[in-house]
């Protein structure tokens, strides 16, 4: 399997770190991109405006009406999922994003679950977003530690206490499962999960079964695989 994983940040040491963190979560092959342009790591809605113009750009350069590199999925890797639903629009592979994904995952482990990012400014795009895919705060809440995405990725450990910490005041208001949300904290679920009670799930490996899941559902002609069906039905459901 061919994944194309696309930074919507400008920094690529975050596009390697999310590289690095995919390889270890799966066997694919893993081609990282970073955008051509826009904010070094998307901290407002006008960074994430021009984060969607510039994740349609890179998946053109590199996907384009073809597929010419033979892709088998597209990982939006950025939490805001910015350009989501315009580049399943545009191009002809599933196109998959951190956040959209990985919520779905959550609310499959409980029915509230706290989301925590970097940076206080992430907390209101991130409400809006989950609340225009019909999930309210009294489903999924979001939280956020001081420091920003680009900051928790240069220092992981002390980031990881603060998650955790804050992980458990959202335990403590009911969350069943925490999702870790930012493309700097991928691969922080192992450092915040040892001492907490509940799942930690991150957000890009969420992204990355999402990606197999629609990959294996194009194989069976758009219909994913099912349970307990009769041969005839199971056929009937592939044709």
């Amino acid at each position: 399997m061919k994944l194309l994983l696309l930074n919507g940040n400008t920094d690529p040491t975050i596009t390697e770190r999310m590289a690095q963190g995919a390889r270890r979560m799966c066997p694919h092959e893993i081609i990282p991109v970073t955008a051509r342009f826009g904010a070094r790591y998307i901290a407002s809605r006008a960074a994430a405006a021009v984060a969607a113009h510039a994740v349609l750009d890179a998946l053109a350069a590199e996907i384009g009406r073809d597929n010419r590199q033979g892709f088998d999925a597209a990982i939006i890797g950025c939490f805001g999922d910015p350009g989501l639903e315009a580049a399943r629009e545009c191009f002809p592979i599933p196109i998959i994003g951190m956040a959209d994904s990985a919520i779905l995952a959550a609310l499959r482990v409980s029915p509230r679950v706290s989301v925590l990012t970097g940076g206080a400014a992430w907390v209101p795009m991130l409400e809006e977003f989950f609340l225009l895919r019909g999930h309210g705060p009294d489903r999924v809440r979001v939280a956020a530690i001081p420091p920003t995405g680009d900051m928790i990725a240069r220092e992981p450990e002390r980031a990881a206490g603060l998650l955790a910490e804050t992980a458990r005041g959202e335990i403590a208001r009911g969350a069943g499962v925490i999702l870790l949300g930012g493309a700097g904290l991928v691969g922080l679920d192992a450092l915040v999960a040892p001492n907490l009670p509940v799942p930690v799930l991150d957000g890009l490996r969420c992204a990355i079964e999402a990606a197999e899941t629609a990959t294996a559902a194009r194989a069976l002609g758009g219909i994913a695989p099912s349970v307990g069906l009769s041969e005839h039905l199971a056929a009937a459901l592939v044709g």
